[in-house]
């Protein structure tokens, strides 16, 4: 061993492809029993690999640009196709393998890392810096690794049961390296609902339109959870929710207020509000969420069902996020995603991945991101000594 990989998720995976690729003996250490658990996790549902939209990079910071660049989209289609899994296009532009999985994926690109000769150890917990060295906890004992160059992989602080709980922050913040704090990304918005809404939960609401008060408008499905509100929709402008904007909803967002009001008054006399609802082709679920937070007169339904106030209390833990904002921040890193200013004697170090202070929507989005710093470290690791 010469290179180190800390982290065996896609990122890490990545980077020791790269320095496999360049000749270097790659060994990758991970502190779970199998590789690339969250990578596995967010394939169960159907794996979301790439985006091909045109506002594709409008979706980064400027910075990572010349890692999206040379490993983007279509890049990221070609590897997929490299490894026996074609790709196919939804209508959303979101990027799927044909098999809808990520295992297939990540067993035909084990095999072929082990036929590059890298070496993947489990159960290697990184403990932090000792000795010159990379001190880990591992099944036989404490071990205390020196590689020449090592890329760390380690992934945010979300989800810490598959291995993402930033439990390294404290470890390179002592050695100089700046590190923005962490925040949730990604994520549901939590709501005290009333005991009448227990009978809708998990339910979808679809087709309405998100409409914050900063101006941003998204189109997206959401789902009623026991704690609040979560799925694409909600993850689309959490960013902005979490700073501070608030949220109403147009549940009918193809109809002018004047067309919904025309609509109701066709409604007889004596119709409750759940009648008028329900004959506007209203799910019960966008009903409820009506009189729930809305409580509404006839006279006042109209416009309500277009600026439908949504109380949130705040955004879901941290560790039940999809991703995070924050971490090794840009100043921090040298173009090739060196640390700075961490002592020589532990040889030059890279980060990648969620590791680093960038924030992405989901839609494959993230993942394209990760395999891309990935390989941008893994490649000037490559060079480095």
């Amino acid at each position: 061993m010469d290179a180190l990989v800390i982290g065996a998720g896609p990122a890490g995976l990545m980077a020791a492809e790269a320095l496999a690729a360049a000749g270097r003996r790659v060994v990758v250490v991970d502190a779970k029993p199998s590789p690339a658990r969250k990578f596995l996790m967010a394939g169960k549902s159907g794996l979301n690999i790439t985006h091909a939209g045109p506002d594709f990079m409008a979706a980064f910071p400027d910075w990572l640009a010349p890692m999206l660049d040379s490993f983007g989209p279509d890049a990221v289609q070609d590897w997929c196709r490299a490894l026996g899994q074609e790709v196919f296009t939804g209508s959303s532009e979101r990027v799927f393998p044909v098999a809808m999985k990520a295992s297939p994926l990540l067993r035909a690109w084990l095999h072929r890392l082990g036929n590059a000769g890298v070496e993947l150890r489990m159960l290697w917990r990184w403990q932090g810096f000792d000795a010159g060295g990379f001190a880990f906890d591992t099944p036989e004992g404490r071990e205390v690794l020196r590689p020449a160059v090592t890329v760390l992989a380690l992934g945010g602080a979300s989800w810490a049961r598959l291995g993402s709980d930033a439990a390294w922050v404290p470890w390179l913040a002592e050695k100089g390296v700046q590190i923005a704090p962490f925040q949730p990304a990604n994520m549901g918005f939590l709501v005290d609902w009333s005991p009448h809404m227990a009978k809708h939960f998990g339910q979808p609401v679809k087709g309405a339109a998100l409409c914050l008060s900063t101006g941003l408008r998204e189109r997206g499905e959401f789902i009623v959870s026991s704690k609040g509100l979560e799925g694409g929709g909600i993850y689309a402008v959490s960013r902005a929710l979490r700073e501070g904007a608030s949220l109403n909803l147009d549940l009918l967002p193809d109809l002018t207020v004047e067309a919904v009001a025309a609509r109701l008054n066709k409604a007889r006399r004596g119709d409750t509000i759940a009648a008028r609802l329900r004959k506007l082709g209203l799910s019960p679920v966008v009903a409820a969420l009506v009189q729930e937070w809305g409580r509404p007169l006839p006279d006042e339904l109209a416009p309500l069902l277009k600026a439908l106030p949504v109380p949130l209390l705040g955004p879901r833990p941290l560790d039940e996020a999809i991703s995070t904002a924050g971490g090794i921040t840009r100043d921090a890193v040298t173009e090739g995603l060196a640390l700075r200013g961490v002592p020589a004697e532990f040889g030059p170090i890279f980060a990648c991945g969620e590791m680093l202070d960038w924030e992405a929507p989901t839609g494959g989005y993230l993942l394209t991101a990760c395999l891309a710093t990935g390989l941008w470290a893994g490649r000037a690791a490559a060079t480095s000594t």
